[in-house]
């Protein structure tokens, strides 16, 4: 019997078109090959949370939903912003772990359970704080999600990356990505 191909779903924590991390994404797309379907998360109209406008939730918010509800896996991409993660990437979690119906907080979330690989493209400490934040969050009862905690891929970037925009990786930090592409297809099963 035929496996049903996985679906991801690429979350990026830049909203900047050419960012490092969407860079980093498309590199791990080439790697996953037709071994799993990818779609990414626009989610840059995701309003900042206000429980004023949560029910019904907004447009973008239940867009955002249906997307990771209908994927197997979340692979986050994300640059680390003053040792931790990216105002928007928390503000769009928040909306994820709220209840989809008013006062129902026994009904699963989008977000629960879902399996998430981490990632990030940065400076010297290769996103190690906002992986370890995000893990930490991810991992709260409510949210629940079920992150890999091992291997997780943390790039230091090129001098060329800061200066020129182009980030090149390095023979060791592609094959710590494959390792990471495979022992997540492994994971999510």
């Amino acid at each position: 019997m035929h496996k049903a191909m996985k679906k991801i779903l690429f979350i990026i924590g830049s909203l900047r078109k050419a960012s490092f991390n969407r860079q980093l994404a498309q590199e791990v797309e080439q790697m996953l090959g037709n071994r799993a379907t990818v779609d990414y998360l626009d989610y840059a109209d995701v309003p900042l949370i206000n429980q004023d406008i949560e029910f019904p939730a907004p447009e973008a918010v239940k867009r955002a939903r249906e997307k990771v509800a209908a994927s197997d896996a979340l692979w986050i991409f994300s640059p680390e912003y003053n040792y931790s993660y990216p105002g928007h990437l928390k503000n769009l979690i928040d909306w994820l772990s709220r209840p989809l119906i008013e006062g129902d907080r026994q009904s699963p979330l989008a977000i629960n359970d879902k399996k998430v690989a981490l990632s990030g493209a940065g400076g010297s400490a290769a996103t190690a704080k906002c992986r370890e934040k995000l893990t930490e969050l991810l991992t709260l009862p409510f949210i629940h999600a079920d992150v890999m905690i091992e291997p997780q891929s943390g790039i230091s970037l090129n001098k060329e990356a800061w200066t020129e925009g182009r980030m090149l990786l390095s023979d060791e930090q592609k094959a710590l990505l494959k390792l990471q592409v495979d022992a997540f297809l492994d994971y999510i099963g």
